[in-house]
């Protein structure tokens, strides 16, 4: 499992912003960020690149702030 839509949250930005970034299409995108598949470890860093956090905090225990 993986921190990816936590993140976003915590940040204030999206998952079409993050799909854009990362060129990947909304919906391969939104899959990641709520866990139906999981990006290969080159996309794992590209999202921790584009998000500016170290890739542990990707896969890691991430507290969510509701």
């Amino acid at each position: 499992m993986n921190n990816i839509k936590v993140i976003l949250k915590q940040q204030g930005r999206s998952q079409a912003w993050l799909a854009e970034n990362i060129e990947k299409s909304y919906v391969v995108t939104t899959n990641y960020c709520n866990n139906k598949t999981q990006p290969s470890l080159a996309t794992l860093y590209r999202i921790a690149a584009v998000l500016e956090i170290d890739v542990k905090d990707l896969v890691g225990a991430v507290e969510d702030n509701k």
